[in-house]
C-alpha cells in the first residue's frame, strides 16, 4: 500500500490545536484499514519526522436527515455519513509540523 495514500487529511480543531503547542500531537484522518505500523511509516516519511507512539480511534457514521424543495414539494431523505479512522501522532522533542504551510521544521 502507497504510504501517500494513508494519510487523508490532517484535523483542525481547538483541542487539537492545544496538544500541538503543548504536547507536540498532531491529529490526521487516515484510511480505515491502516494500522499503527503503516501510520507511522507514512508520518515519517511524508514529513521527514520522528515518531513516538500513536493512538487510533474508530468513529461511526451519523445518520443524517436532509430536506430538499424541488418544484414546490418538500423531499425529505435519510441518509448516512461514511466510517472513519482517525490518528493521533506524538513526534519526538524537537520535531514538529507546520500543517498550514506544509513545512517540517527540525
Amino acid at each position: 500500500m502507497s504510504y501517500q495514500k494513508i494519510i487523508l487529511r490532517p484535523l483542525f480543531t481547538e483541542k487539537m490545536s492545544r496538544l500541538e503547542e503543548t504536547e507536540n500531537k498532531y491529529a490526521f484522518q487516515v484510511l480505515k484499514t491502516a494500522n499503527k505500523i503503516e501510520i507511522e511509516k507514512a508520518i515519517e516519511n511524508k514529513f521527514d519526522v520522528k515518531v513516538k507512539k500513536i493512538a487510533t480511534m474508530n468513529f461511526a457514521g451519523k445518520e443524517k436527515n436532509m430536506t430538499v424543495r424541488s418544484g414546490g414539494r418538500t423531499i425529505r431523505t435519510q441518509g448516512k455519513r461514511s466510517n472513519w479512522k482517525k490518528a493521533v501522532v506524538t513526534l519526538m522533542d524537537g520535531d514538529e509540523i507546520d500543517l498550514l504551510k506544509g513545512e517540517v521544521s527540525n
